[in-house]
């Protein structure tokens, strides 16, 4: 405590010496040289403070003048954005719409193609037909057989046979009336669809499948039968038609839109699980193709992932 004492003491001591020293007074000219230098330190500090608050405001409408250009940079590029973003929503629009118009043009065309080659088929095969109706003719006249005589039996004229012109010997030998034959009815059947005469349609349709089910266009017939069906909301006869071409005609160029019109007719009949299999399908066995956007369109619908 002792030591503490002495050493406050000594501090309290020298603090006076010291104190004394510069309380004291000091010679004139220092104090007028100090007062000088004073000022002077003042006056530069006020330069430096003007310079300081110039540089500022100059700073300042530097940065405003930035932060505008920015704003009405960030202002044109906002609506170029929603320019660009309207455009493409055209463009998409425009391109479904052009999609759809193609590939009914593109459906269209394949069906004029398999309608061409079907008629080239006939063609050929009435072509053969007649080439083997001459050489019968031609091997006939080779071999001189004689024609029928006037008085043989069951000549026209002669005893037994039908006297000419009675009506009864026409009418026994009268073939049945042809079908018509399948280019007409398939074409008919077509213009009338796209006609929208559906019901004289679905019954061309029906003939060509009773007459020429063989052919290479009954698949066609059967599909066009099944999508008549549909527009006409009769999706118990659609569902049926359909499954005809998928069951009876596997390598058909119908079986995408088969399985996409039998899908959409299953659920508006309510029967969601199969009609979500059958649209599955479509996306799953036919990537690519118009028949794939619809389905996943129609899943998306219903809130079903494909």
């Amino acid at each position: 405590m002792r030591k503490r004492w002495v050493l406050f003491l000594g501090a309290s001591m020298l603090a006076g010496a010291l104190g004394g020293t510069l309380l004291g007074p000091a010679p004139v000219g220092a104090v007028a040289r100090e007062i000088v230098e004073l000022q002077q330190s003042v006056n530069q500090l006020i330069q430096g403070q003007k310079e300081i608050q110039t540089t500022l405001t100059q700073n300042s409408a530097v940065e405003k003048t930035l932060m505008e250009q920015s704003m009405d940079t960030v202002n044109k590029l906002s609506g170029t954005m929603t320019s660009l973003q309207k455009s493409v929503q055209d463009m998409q629009a425009n391109s479904g719409a052009r999609l759809d118009t193609m590939s009914t043009q593109i459906q269209g065309i394949s069906d004029n193609l398999q309608e061409t080659l079907a008629r080239m088929g006939k063609l050929n095969q009435q072509l053969t037909d007649a080439q083997n109706a001459i050489q019968g003719i031609d091997a006939k006249l080779a071999s001189g057989a004689p024609p029928p005589a006037a008085g043989a039996p069951g000549a026209p004229g002669a005893p037994g046979g039908s006297p000419p012109g009675t009506p009864g010997a026409a009418n026994s030998t009268m073939p049945p009336a042809a079908p018509p034959s399948a280019d007409l009815l398939y074409s008919n059947g077509l213009r009338d669809l796209n006609g929208k005469k559906y019901d004289l349609a679905a019954q061309e349709f029906q003939d060509y499948l009773k007459f020429y089910n063989g052919t290479d266009l009954a698949s066609n017939a059967q599909f066009y039968l099944g999508q008549i069906f549909y527009m006409q909301q009769q999706y118990d006869q659609a569902v049926n038609a359909l499954g005809k071409v998928i069951d009876n005609y596997p390598k058909s160029f119908k079986l995408a839109p088969a399985h996409l019109f039998k899908g959409l007719a299953l659920v508006a009949l309510g029967e969601k699980t199969e009609g979500v299999r059958e649209l599955r399908t479509v996306v799953r066995m036919y990537p690519g193709t118009d028949e794939e956007r619809r389905a996943k369109a129609k899943l998306q619908e219903l809130g079903i992932a494909s």
